[in-house]
C-alpha cells in the first residue's frame, strides 16, 4: 500500500509545529522561566534551541523521511537491526505519555466548562486552590474528561494523515496563535505589565547556574517532541523533495515563539496582581484563575486561555496517538480505523491510574511517586532522553552518508553547516542530553 504524504508544506509545518507545541510551552515554560531567574533563562533557552534542539530535529525528521515507514521500522532500516530497539522505545514512549497527558488535557476541557459557567454567571468563584484540588481528587469527573480528550484525539487520527491531522492542524494552529496574541493583548496593557515583561526578557546573568543551564536545556530538547519517535513518523510522510531544514526552522521558530508568547501572557499578568513568577506547576491552574479573576472581563478570558490550552494539548496528543498506530498499520497490517480505536481505548484505561492517582489513589506509591509522577518521571529522565540519543547517533555516525544525503536533498540543497550539524549530533547532543538524564536523575 502506497504510503501516504502531507498534502502540502504548510500542513506539515503546522502539524509537526503542533506537536511541538502543547502543554511544555504554554503551562511549563512560564513557570520554569519564573523559577529559573526569568530573562537570562530564556536567553540560554533559545541557544539551546537553536543548537541542539535543531540538529535532533533534522535528525529524526530525516531518519523518518529516508525510512518511510513507523520508529521500529525507520530505525532498522535506516541503521541494522541491532537499532530497532530504539524504535521499541519510541514506540512505548508516546503511549505511555498520552496516557496521563490526555488526564491533563481533560483538566483543561472541565475548566473551560468552569470558565463558561461562571462567564454565565451560573457558579460563583471558589477558592482556586481548592477548585483545582476538587476537580483532581474527584474520582469521576476528571475521568469524564480524560475519556473527551482522548475522544476527540482518536477522533481526528482516525480521518488519517491529510484528511485528519493535517486538516486539523491548519485549522487549530491558526486559532491558536490568533488566541495568543489577544490575550498577549489583554496582559500588556494589564497596570504593572511591564514588571513582568522586564523579568522574562531583560537577563540577569548572575542567576545563571548549572541548574539553569540544565533547566533551559531541558526545556528546549523536550519542547520539541525529540526522542519520542513524534518527528521520525511525521517525517515518514514529508514528500521526498521537501526541503527539511527550512521546514525544521519553521517548526522550531513556531514552537519558540508560542513559549515566549505564553510567557508574554503570564508573567505580566502575575506581576500586575501581586502574584509568584515561580509558583511552579500550579501556576496555570492555581495561580492563573486567580490573576483572571481580579482582571476586568476576567472570566471571558479565563475561557480563551484554557481553550487555547486545550487547543496546544489536542495538537500534541494527535501526533503522540499516531505514533503507534503508524506502527500497527505499517508493521502488523491494521487499518487505521482499528489501530486507532484499539490505541485510544487501551492508552485511555492506562490513564484511569494516573487520574486516580491524583485523588483516591494518591496514597498509593511506587518508588516514592504515585501513578502519574512515576510515569511522567520514568519517560522525561529515561525514555525520552535515550530515544533522542538513539536518533542523534544514527544520524551522526550509523548512517551520516544517508542521512547528509536526506539534509541536502541529494545534493540539490547544499547545506553550509552540514559538517557542524554532524558533531552536533556525534557528539555534543547526546553528551548534553546525558547530562540532563544525570541531572534529572540526581535532581529527582
Amino acid at each position: 500500500m502506497q504510503r501516504e504524504h502531507w498534502g502540502s508544506r504548510f500542513g506539515f509545518i503546522m502539524a509537526a509545529a503542533g506537536s511541538a507545541v502543547g502543554l511544555g510551552n504554554i503551562w511549563k515554560f512560564p513557570y520554569l522561566a519564573g523559577s529559573e531567574g526569568g530573562g537570562a533563562f530564556l536567553i540560554i533557552y533559545l541557544a539551546m534551541v537553536a543548537t541542539i534542539g535543531f540538529s535532533a530535529m533534522i535528525a529524526e525528521i530525516s531518519i523518518g523521511r529516508h525510512a518511510q515507514l513507523d520508529p521500529i521500522g525507520a530505525f532498522r532500516k535506516t541503521a541494522g537491526g541491532g537499532w530497532t530497539l530504539f524504535g521499541v522505545l519510541a514506540i512505548l514512549t508516546p503511549f505511555v505519555i498520552l496516557s496521563f497527558y490526555s488526564v491533563v488535557g481533560g483538566w483543561t476541557i472541565a475548566y473551560i466548562v468552569k470558565s463558561v459557567q461562571l462567564m454565565a454567571g451560573t457558579v460563583s468563584e471558589a477558592g482556586h486552590a481548592d477548585q483545582f484540588g476538587q476537580l483532581v481528587s474527584s474520582p469521576a469527573e476528571p475521568i469524564v474528561y480524560h475519556a473527551i480528550f482522548m475522544g476527540l484525539t482518536m477522533l481526528i487520527v482516525l480521518k488519517g494523515i491529510t484528511g485528519g491531522i493535517e486538516q486539523a492542524s491548519k485549522v487549530l494552529m491558526p486559532v491558536l496563535f490568533v488566541l495568543l496574541l489577544v490575550l498577549v493583548g489583554r496582559a500588556l496593557t494589564l497596570p504593572g505589565a511591564m514588571k513582568g515583561v522586564e523579568f522574562l526578557l531583560a537577563p540577569d546573568f548572575s542567576k545563571v547556574n548549572g541548574s539553569m543551564i540544565s533547566a533551559a536545556l531541558g526545556q528546549a530538547f523536550f519542547s520539541l517532541s525529540l526522542g519520542m519517535g513524534a518527528l521520525i513518523t511525521y517525517g515518514s510522510y514529508v514528500n521526498p523533495d521537501a526541503n527539511i531544514r527550512s521546514s525544521a526552522g519553521w517548526i522550531l521558530s513556531l514552537d519558540t515563539l508560542v513559549a515566549v508568547l505564553a510567557g508574554l501572557i503570564i508573567m505580566p499578568a502575575v506581576f500586575a496582581f501581586g502574584m509568584d513568577p515561580g509558583a511552579g506547576p500550579g501556576l496555570t491552574f492555581i495561580t492563573l484563575p486567580a490573576v483572571f479573576e481580579a482582571m476586568p472581563a476576567g472570566a471571558f478570558f479565563q475561557t480563551i486561555f484554557f481553550v487555547m490550552l486545550t487547543i496546544a494539548a489536542i495538537t500534541s496528543s494527535i501526533s503522540l496517538l499516531n505514533i503507534p498506530v503508524a506502527w500497527l498499520c505499517d508493521e502488523k497490517g491494521m487499518s487505521r480505523s482499528t489501530a486507532t480505536i484499539a490505541v485510544g481505548v487501551v492508552t485511555f484505561a492506562l490513564g484511569v491510574p494516573s487520574s486516580l492517582a491524583m485523588g483516591v489513589w494518591g496514597d498509593v506509591h511506587f518508588f516514592g511517586m504515585n501513578f502519574f509522577d512515576l510515569l511522567s518521571y520514568l519517560t522525561d529522565t529515561y525514555a525520552l532522553p535515550l530515544g533522542g540519543i538513539g536518533s542523534c547517533l544514527v544520524a551522526g555516525w550509523v548512517a551520516y552518508d544517508k542521512m547528509s544525503l536526506e539534509v541536502t536533498n541529494n545534493g540539490s540543497a547544499p547545506f553550509a553547516l552540514l559538517t557542524v550539524w554532524k558533531w552536533i549530533c556525534r557528539v555534543v547532543a547526546p553528551l548534553a542530553i546525558l547530562w540532563i538524564m544525570a541531572n534529572m536523575t540526581i535532581w529527582a
